[in-house]
């Protein structure tokens, strides 16, 4: 029974990145006897294992075979005499399929350190094709890496999506790997992959079918840069990525990848004002009623979030005057005593609460360099 480190901690490893996860694989073992060794199974459709002191994953070494479409079209052979190498083969990317054994020797049958080395993202074998995931993961490692996808492998990618493999990906794991793309450091790269294979008008048509406009490639990038530049979160970047898209069109795609509902309530939002922060607002009634459909009394985080993505929005990615003037007259607003003004008015006490806020923005307008 032998042990082997594989997978993205080899890479992270070998990029100099922090490794967060190690993985490994057992060769030459039995469910039984690692049982009897102390290891804990937690796998569900092969035999995973946790380490009993460490709690890392132990996979026993296995081989699939395709057997129907989707990702989910699998049967497993996990037993003794499958190898290392017949594990690896089984990988996505060569820069995936290295391993290290337990004298810290490096196992690389296909070439992974070199691709690393030359930022190159290649698919170890013609099973690639068999899992529609490997589509959307190859192009988060894009966005990750910045690396470029070998000739060959984007082929096969766009052979994968003309044959309706990517119509058989469900819609959590569409939203996984979107979620986890939209979170790299170039967000942007992960659509344009998608969109060049032809996986986006499978998987996000709306998306893609926003694309028909020239303007929209390039806005809808710099406002992705700019998002993971300053490190804005999930919701903002996804209502980043949506704010082109028809408001019909941009619930329809929310609904079918089940987009959690502070992504789906931002874009909403985003989209709704998105004109009337590009301009100054004229009044106190005005910054009081957007305060308001922003349901910024109760959730001032949502405000927030909104403004970052006005930020990203706008024109040279400088946040638009609007952005200062209602983090300021939220702070007014939300410093009326609310409990005075309706021990003073309990016959109106909404009405009462909403004249005593206007008039704290009002002064704001009056103040000296307002």
């Amino acid at each position: 029974m032998k042990s082997y480190l594989v997978g993205g901690s080899v890479r992270d490893e070998l990029l100099g990145l922090p490794v967060q996860d190690r993985d490994y694989v057992v060769v030459g073992a039995t469910p039984g006897e690692m049982a009897k060794a102390g290891f804990r199974p937690v796998g569900a459709d092969f035999p995973v294992f946790l380490h009993p002191q460490t709690h890392e994953e132990y996979a026993l070494a296995r081989t699939e075979r395709k057997t129907g479409p989707g990702y989910k079209g699998f049967t497993f052979h996990a037993a003794p005499d499958v190898t290392l190498e017949e594990d690896l083969r089984r990988r996505d990317l060569t820069i995936n399929a290295m391993a290290r054994d337990e004298a810290g020797r490096l196992v690389d049958p296909h070439g992974g350190e070199r691709d690393l080395r030359a930022g190159i993202l290649r698919h170890v074998s013609d099973a690639f094709a068999e899992d529609p995931v490997r589509i959307l993961r190859v192009a988060r490692f894009a966005a990750r890496f910045g690396f470029a996808i070998a000739p060959e492998t984007l082929a096969l990618m766009r052979r994968m999506v003309d044959a309706g493999e990517a119509d058989a990906l469900v819609p959590e794991r569409v939203w996984q790997e979107l979620a986890r793309g939209l979170m790299e450091r170039d967000p942007s790269r992960m659509i344009a992959v998608l969109r060049e294979c032809g996986a986006l008008a499978a998987v996000l048509p709306e998306l893609d079918a926003a694309f028909d406009r020239p303007e929209v490639p390039e806005k809808l990038g710099q406002r992705l840069e700019r998002a993971a530049a300053r490190g804005f979160g999930l919701a903002v970047r996804y209502a980043a990525l949506v704010l082109d898209v028809p408001p019909d069109a941009a619930a329809a795609l929310a609904a079918r990848v089940n987009a959690p509902s502070d992504c789906r309530a931002l874009a909403t939002l985003a989209q709704r004002e998105r004109d009337v922060l590009r301009e100054p607002l004229s009044d106190a009634e005005s910054t009081l009623s957007l305060l308001e459909r922003a349901d910024a009394f109760r959730r001032p985080e949502r405000l927030q979030r909104l403004l970052e993505v006005a930020e990203c929005d706008a024109p040279g990615g400088r946040a638009p005057a609007s952005c200062e003037w209602l983090t300021r007259s939220l702070a007014a607003a939300r410093a009326v005593d609310a409990g005075a003004v309706a021990r003073e008015h309990p016959d109106d006490i909404p009405g009462a609460v909403r004249r005593a806020r206007l008039i704290a923005i009002a002064a704001l307008e009056s103040a000296p360099g307002a």
